[in-house]
């Protein structure tokens, strides 16, 4: 294992320097992906474990393999193993979280679960995602993103934020606060909110693995500013009033999860172009619920660890990132709700299908959605770019994703009552 970087503890500046070193982890994820994923296809297959079609909303002609998300699951941890063994950095830089890999393990499992067995009780589901948030929350991160949440956009004091709901003890070393309890309560909305949205999206040909490479491009993205704009403001400031041998165990607010975000947006984009190969239409293997849940995690680690420092915009950026998930499942819940449905009724009027039905391309449909998801993922991108630079105005950006946003709903909207009223 290659020790971290302790000779030097400044950061190189410049995109192509400081990206560099994390090719290791792409590569490493692409290449697992590329090979372990006909492997599982020939499992599924030899094990019944398929996907069969239907007329109303399965498009496919016939039975298509499951356990696409075991070899997403396998690329994703073999990247991030990588990263231990062959991506030397300062250690102002956190290691990768382990709390992250066991959420993956909970995920995973309660996925596979699902894809295996015919009949599995949803709960279960629900539960192994509260493994994985409860995972998160240990991390303190979500902590850090609702005291931003709080105090830099409902003004409420630090006082009031860090006042002891609940006393610390004996078994408890840290008192609870209220922003302890709205931490943990953001972190699990988000967590149940992102893998159902990315279920619901995984409805065409490659269509969430491609969103998901948009996504983590566009994660990475904003972690690389983010980390640079360290390099600049921050990092060198602290080192340059510390001793050469004091600085790498003074460690106090300078370390930072950016670059485990940069690994793991490596890692997931390794993973899900490896398995576009044989994902993309005409598909030879799905996901199924063990990628589709899994990538919605993932994602929203990723977005939920843009704010460890309490900057609550550069979440907000990531949301706007990952905006297409969002938007389809906000879109189901509207519909179901003025159609009097249950929210776990199925239909056929997600925006691939609406999009499907209007171009009669499946391809066509998910190079259109792969377009608007790039949009999203500009958007949040420069979101971020304004509130690091000042060079753009943030509420420009704002009003942009607003409007996109809305306006994409409302026609949305209208295509499925129409489709409805035929």
């Amino acid at each position: 294992m290659i020790s971290p970087d302790t000779s030097e503890p400044f950061i190189q500046t410049g995109w192509f320097p400081f990206l560099s070193r994390y090719w290791p982890v792409l590569c490493v994820a692409f290449l697992t992906a590329i090979v372990v994923t006909p492997i599982m296809r020939f499992v599924a297959r030899k094990t019944g474990v398929v996907d069969h079609p239907d007329e109303a909303r399965k498009l496919h002609k016939k039975p298509i393999a499951y356990l696409g998300g075991v070899a997403v699951f396998i690329a994703v941890l073999s990247g991030i193993i990588a990263s231990y063994l062959w991506v030397p950095m300062p250690q102002v830089f956190q290691p990768f979280p382990i709390v992250v890999i066991v959420g993956m393990f909970a995920i995973g499992l309660t996925g596979l679960l699902d894809d295996v067995r015919e009949y599995f009780d949803p709960w279960w589901k629900v539960a192994g995602q509260l493994v994985a948030a409860a995972a998160m929350a240990q991390q303190g991160v979500g902590t850090r993103v609702a005291e931003g949440f709080m105090r830099g956009i409902l003004g409420i004091s630090e006082r009031v934020c860090n006042y002891p709901i609940v006393e610390s003890g004996t078994l408890m070393p840290d008192p609870i606060t209220l922003t302890m309890i709205t931490g943990v309560i953001i972190i699990v909305i988000f967590v149940l909110g992102a893998c159902n949205a990315a279920n619901l999206l995984d409805g065409l040909d490659g269509l969430l693995s491609g969103t998901v490479a948009i996504t983590c491009i566009g994660l990475i993205a904003i972690s690389t500013m983010i980390a640079l704009q360290m390099t600049e403001e921050h990092i060198l400031n602290i080192a340059k009033h510390l001793p050469k041998n004091e600085f790498l165990s003074n460690r106090g607010d300078s370390i930072t999860l950016v670059s485990s975000n940069i690994i793991l947006g490596f890692a997931v984009l390794g993973a899900v172009l490896g398995f576009l190969v044989y994902n993309f239409n005409p598909a030879s293997i799905f996901l199924g619920d063990t990628g589709s849940l899994l990538l919605g995690y993932l994602c929203i680690v990723m977005v939920l660890m843009l704010g460890e420092r309490g900057k609550t915009y550069f979440v907000i950026a990531g949301l706007i990132v990952f905006a297409l998930p969002i938007l389809d499942t906000l879109l189901a819940i509207i519909r179901r709700k003025l159609a009097g449905k249950a929210m776990s009724d199925p239909d056929s009027n997600h925006i691939h299908h609406i999009l499907k039905r209007r171009f009669g391309s499946v391809k066509f449909t998910v190079f259109s959605l792969y377009g608007i998801s790039s949009i999203f993922c500009l958007l949040g991108v420069t979101l971020a770019y304004a509130h690091i630079s000042e060079a753009i105005r943030s509420w420009v950006i704002y009003l942009a994703a607003i409007l996109i946003f809305g306006g994409i709903s409302l026609i949305a909207l209208n295509a499925a009552k129409r489709h409805e009223e035929a």
